[in-house]
């Protein structure tokens, strides 16, 4: 089992450094954690864009990290390179895509690692990990450099054990940024059908947060998710069937069955409708500054429950409270809490307007001292 696809030798003065295996690093191949990519990988010729930050703040880069092939499921599980073991339960899985990730930071091999996260693959690993991550306003972090997977909602964060390691790495993919002076107050609590002790968990830690909590309904939600998987198995098509159809027996059978889903597929109502229903979406924080839900309705999977009958189900199950905003292009948190009866931890997530990453950091900052 591996965190690393490649190791690096770290030289600097800065933070450990962990980075996706789908950002370029000058000199050394990007694999996308797929042996077909890997086979023909070579040296990149300069570091992505988003390695700038990094670099002048001499950011110590320890590897690149595994991650679920090509970016295009949330499990973390990896054929070709292994997976990388979930510290908190080794039979569960480490969640995905940015796996390992997830459990460099995790396991102390890196203080901020960086991830990519088009329906979930920050938040998910974080989630599965019990640590916390950061999905950045789409946009906001340049892609050039970046493996694609589907770019109209591909993002780049940082993810760390805590919420100052997740403001630290913010600061190194943007020079300058701060968290906010002080956090929200008025939270609107999207209320789901997830597993009542991740519920009461997510309750308990807006409590003791002392937010002003407004209750608002899932409901209003759904088409957009509806609307993303259009768009996202069509981007995932058009980037990667030539890949699979050349090298048919170097790409794992759950991405090639995921990508074949994009066959014929046709986004432009999707897309139509997606920026229609955007416009609402924003008019949510004219009540409230922040949305607040569970991360995932369930407790990471064991691996050996991932089969495959049941993998679309889990998949699903995983990412359905999580793509809308990737839909939507806001920024999230996920952050462990607490969860009274469960020797696993939940996971909040928090949702702010475009370019609010500064407020939602703050408001994360505020939940974790009261936990």
């Amino acid at each position: 089992m591996t965190t690393f696809i490649t190791r690096l030798d770290g030289v600097g003065e800065g933070p450990r450094l962990a980075v996706k295996d789908l950002i370029d690093i000058d000199g050394v191949p990007t694999t996308a954690g797929c042996r077909a990519v890997e086979r023909t990988a070579k040296p990149a010729a300069k570091d992505a864009a988003c390695m700038a930050g990094a670099r002048a703040a001499g950011a110590r880069i320890v590897g690149k990290t595994n991650l679920h092939e090509l970016a295009a499921l949330p499990l973390g599980i990896n054929p070709w390179f292994g997976t990388p073991t979930n510290p908190v339960d080794a039979d569960l899985v480490p969640g995905g895509s940015s796996s390992g990730s997830a459990t460099a930071v995790a396991e102390d091999e890196a203080d901020i690692a960086y991830g990519s996260d088009t329906g979930g693959s920050v938040r998910i690993p974080a989630a599965c990990c019990g640590i916390a991550g950061l999905k950045t306003t789409h946009g906001r972090i340049s892609l050039d450099g970046v493996w694609p997977l589907a770019p109209s909602f591909d993002t780049i964060g940082p993810m760390a054990r805590d919420v100052a390691g997740l403001v630290a790495g913010m600061q190194l993919l943007e020079p300058g940024f701060n968290a906010a002076a002080g956090p929200a107050t008025s939270i609107g609590r999207i209320r789901t059908d997830g597993d009542p002790v991740i519920e009461a968990a997510v309750d308990a830690a807006l409590q003791a947060a002392g937010f002003e909590v407004v209750e608002l309904a899932w409901d209003d939600l759904e088409p957009a998710a509806d609307a993303w998987l259009t768009i996202y198995v069509q981007e995932i098509w058009d980037n990667n069937h030539a890949l699979i159809a050349a090298h048919p027996e170097e790409v794992g059978a759950d991405v090639a069955e995921i990508v074949a889903f994009g066959n014929g597929a046709d986004s432009d109502g999707a897309r139509a409708g997606l920026d229609q229903w955007r416009k609402s979406f924003d008019r949510v924080f004219d009540g409230v500054q922040l949305l607040a839900l569970p991360t995932m309705p369930i407790f990471p999977p064991r691996i050996d429950s991932v089969t495959s009958t049941s993998l679309l189900p889990i998949v699903m199950e995983m990412t359905k409270h999580m793509t809308v905003f990737n839909g939507a292009g806001s920024p999230c948190t996920a952050q462990p809490i607490r969860a009274l009866g469960s020797r696993l931890p939940a996971s909040l997530q928090l949702v702010g307007p475009l370019n609010s990453e500064a407020l939602l950091l703050s408001t994360a900052q505020l939940v974790e001292s009261a936990l």
